[in-house]
């Protein structure tokens, strides 16, 4: 309940067979405020006529029928307004009472609430700090690895051309080193006479390879002799 709808509650009461102030509609009365209205009737016995009583009686005699009300009856008329005005100002107390607990309970959830409010912003603008700092974090080492990537592609070409260079030299050097050892080299015939000795003393012998051993003996100690000769002069 808030304070708007204290503001403008409408309350009304009335009166039971007793005539005395005890149906409220619109608002809870508490115990102390029913507690004060029935001392404020206590001492006041107020009752209606009972049916016997009501009943027509005999009127006055003549001398005493221009007499007005008895003063009995206006004191009793007296005290029941005085009751009924008591009554009310305890009721607009009770109102007044209960209206300044709502606004008190009103205020203190508003509070509650604003206060949650702003721990929700503030919570809301850290996360937002931390964020920003993570991406001014990130930027940074994109732009870094942006100007190693710019400087590296700057250096491609040369070091492209230098490791060219070094392949071809290196090729170079290797293919000079293969043709050194695939150059043909002069080949001349060793111990011919020998050879055609052999070749004549198979033909003159043929079916009979011994008779021609010391022949090939000798053949292989030539070959083997000019074989040496060459590894000393090219070593």
């Amino acid at each position: 309940m808030g304070a708007g709808e204290s503001a403008t509650r409408k309350v009304s009461f009335g009166l039971d067979e007793t005539d005395r102030v005890q149906v409220l509609h619109g608002v809870k009365l508490s115990n102390e405020v029913l507690q004060r209205m029935r001392e404020s009737t206590r001492g006041v016995d107020f009752r209606p006529p009972s049916p016997e009583s009501s009943k027509e009686k005999p009127g006055p005699p003549p001398a005493a029928a221009g007499s007005g009300p008895g003063p009995a009856s206006a004191e009793t008329q007296e005290e029941l307004q005085r009751r009924v005005q008591r009554e009310q100002s305890i009721m607009q107390e009770e109102l007044v009472r209960v209206a300044g607990q709502e606004r008190e309970a009103a205020r203190k959830e508003l509070s509650m609430a604003l206060h949650r409010e702003r721990a929700m912003t503030r919570g809301e603008a850290g996360k937002a700090q931390s964020l920003a700092k993570q991406l001014e974090k990130k930027e940074a080492e994109l732009k870094l690895l942006d100007a190693f990537y710019k400087e590296q592609l700057a250096q491609l070409p040369k070091k492209s051309l230098d490791h060219y260079k070094s392949t071809n030299q290196k090729f170079q050097e290797a293919a000079a080193r293969a043709e050194t050892r695939m150059r043909p080299r002069r080949t001349e015939p060793v111990c011919t006479g020998l050879q055609d000795k052999i070749l004549h003393c198979y033909r003159e012998n043929q079916g009979q390879a011994l008779g021609c051993s010391d022949l090939a003996r000798e053949y292989m100690q030539c070959v083997n002799a000019v074989k040496k000769e060459l590894l000393v002069t090219r070593g």
